[in-house]
């Protein structure tokens, strides 16, 4: 199975990337904690082979995108991928608006804090129940024909939306919450995987990284190959499907390396099934 992936057929990433949604304060909300090591993790990324860079205009709000652009750009070999669709009015606090004008002013924001003319991979974050479907998706439309953005992907989503957005503008990536314990989005990466859509798993560990920790068959497989829970987890969605691209995140160096050599570690089909819980 490859270990790289072509979004939207033309940018190919190594299919082990890293979501910078924990570089943030406590509740996705402000400066981190320790921001220097913050700026180390975005800084150690390229050493350890990571192209791939998923953030959100929502992660802070600002902040993430901010301390990639000081720590990375201007982006040698690295796809940063945003999103947006979301306002935030505190810790853990969430809201969703996707009025077209808001996702424009969103995307050309997100350009500015990066400091790239156009954005790599821009994904819709949520689609928006109050706003009607063909006006998100004709807004990343427009973003892709002013070329604002190079491609559009969206965020947790069914296949019956895919198709929808499919209609508007070729949709490059798919991003749902997925690991191996929450399964609901098995036939949406069925679909992307026929129609070669890149599924990017966020959760990968579980929400609060417990697939790390988890006992019986997960621990006993990652003990008998000299791993770790969370280390086979990801090699586990790494075999899922060739589409697969999980973005583990954190805030340390140490368990971005330990995250990272994933990548390593390739389990037979019948590992794989032993640990396959549909």
């Amino acid at each position: 199975m490859s270990k790289t992936f072509d979004i939207g057929g033309k940018v190919t990433v190594n299919r082990l990337g890293f979501g910078a949604m924990q570089i943030t304060g406590p509740g996705v909300w402000g400066a981190p904690r320790d921001r220097a090591e913050a700026l180390r993790v975005l800084k150690r990324l390229p050493d350890l082979g990571i192209d791939f860079i998923d953030t959100a205009d929502s992660y802070g709000p600002d902040v993430s995108e901010q301390l990639i652009r000081e720590a990375l750009h201007p982006y040698d070999g690295l796809l940063t991928a945003t999103k947006a669709g979301f306002t935030r009015s505190g810790p853990h606090a969430w809201h969703v608006n996707c009025r077209p004008e808001h996702l424009i002013a969103s995307a050309k924001e997100s350009c500015r804090k990066l400091g790239v003319d156009q954005i790599g991979l821009w994904q819709l974050h949520r689609i928006d129940g109050r706003v009607p479907q063909g006006e998100q998706f004709g807004a990343v439309r427009q973003l892709l024909d002013e070329g604002l953005i190079a491609h559009a992907g969206l965020s947790e989503v069914s296949v019956a939306d895919i198709k929808a957005a499919s209609k508007v503008f070729s949709v490059a990536t798919v991003q749902n919450a997925y690991n191996m314990a929450e399964r609901h989005s098995d036939d949406v990466v069925d679909y992307c995987q026929a129609h070669g859509i890149g599924f990017i798993p966020y959760y990968p560990l579980g929400g609060g990284g417990e697939l790390a920790s988890a006992g019986g068959k997960l621990a006993a497989l990652a003990r008998a190959k000299g791993a770790t829970s969370g280390q086979i987890a990801l090699a586990w969605l790494l075999k899922r499907s060739p589409v697969m691209l999980p973005i583990p995140g954190t805030s340390k160096v140490k368990h971005l390396e330990e995250n990272a050599a994933a990548a390593a570690i390739t389990l037979t089909d019948d590992e794989f099934a032993s640990l396959d819980r549909r």
